[in-house]
């Protein structure tokens, strides 16, 4: 399996800041001790016209050139600076490619060992999050679909992060090619919702038992309402209970559990799925980077499933 990395284009930010910017480069350590049958390759970053299936020139712009009013970097919750937009391109990059090599390079499944930014709209950047990958994926893999095929490529986007897709939904509100499903805390950042096309709500303190079987429900309701070519999965460590911005409290074997699932949805139906990371900002920085290492553990042993599919 193939994974692509951008943690040596490192975001330079101000002592106590709360994002836990070391969690990527310590995911890459560990995969690369403990899971080395994985191919891991620095992303190529993301072009303007790429960016441009789904963000405003304006928005672009004013990213590239530096010129985010103070507002704007404060809801992002990131300084400006060069390495901040070279980082966001090669992150956004990552999930386009590792949703180029699942559905047309016969991998069936790829990776983003970052990615997942959910929050950011078209216009705008939000939560940690300038450039929406998942959003900037589907929309390329859509076009390139288009170039052989007369039927519209479909793509499911699912968002298990613990904060809703509010940017994704916005998004892809209007888009009936696209179906983005959120399962998040009820409670939880974006206090403001957006309208998905399948929002699950969970209360404070929801463990492992209860959010398996909303997740089963949901894949259920995915199943009879939408057919995809192409799963995007926003594997989002900060389900976990030791997690700070989290409020859920999914076990380690929990989030495993979920993992499966949809790792198991997908080639069960031989659809092609790349995946991102999304949030994770444990107590113990470890404990985020396990949970993550757990997820590719499972998605290399779907990835060897596909291979023999082609054998």
């Amino acid at each position: 399996m193939r994974a692509f990395y951008s943690d040596q284009f490192v975001l330079a930010l101000p002592a106590g800041h709360r994002f836990p910017m070391a969690k990527y480069a310590l995911l890459r350590e560990r995969l690369t001790r403990e899971i080395p049958e994985i191919e891991l390759m620095v992303a190529e970053p993301a072009s303007n016209g790429e960016l441009a299936l789904v963000h405003t020139p304006s928005y672009i712009q004013a990213v590239i050139e530096g010129t985010l009013s103070a507002a704007a970097q404060r809801e992002i919750g990131f300084p400006w600076t060069s390495s901040m937009v070279e980082r966001s391109r090669r992150s956004t990059g990552a999930t386009v490619m590792a949703a180029r090599l699942s559905l047309f390079g016969g991998e069936g499944i790829a990776a983003n060992l970052a990615g997942g930014t959910h929050h950011a709209y078209a216009h705008r950047g939000s939560g940690f999050c300038v450039f929406n990958d998942a959003a900037v994926a589907a929309r390329l893999m859509q076009a390139e679909w288009a170039r052989s095929h007369v039927q519209p490529l479909r793509v499911a986007i699912v968002d298990l992060d613990v904060h809703q897709g509010n940017g994704t939904a916005h998004i892809f509100a209007n888009d009936p090619d696209v179906f983005t499903l959120s399962l998040h805390g009820a409670r939880n950042f974006p206090f403001a919702k957006e309208k998905s096309n399948l929002d699950v709500e969970l209360p404070d303190g929801c463990g492992d038992d209860a959010y398996l079987e909303a997740l089963d429900q949901a894949l259920d309701s995915l199943n009879t309402q939408f057919e995809p070519g192409l799963v995007i999965y926003l594997a989002g460590a900060d389900p976990h209970e030791g997690d700070r911005l989290g409020r859920l409290r999914l076990s380690f074997d929990g989030l495993e559990a979920r993992d499966r699932r949809v790792f198991d949805w997908a080639f069960q139906r031989r659809v092609p799925l790349a995946f991102a990371m999304a949030g994770g900002y444990g107590r113990a920085i470890d404990d985020t980077v396990q949970v993550q290492v757990n997820t590719y553990r499972v998605a290399q042993a779907y990835w060897r499933g596909w291979q023999n599919l082609s054998r």
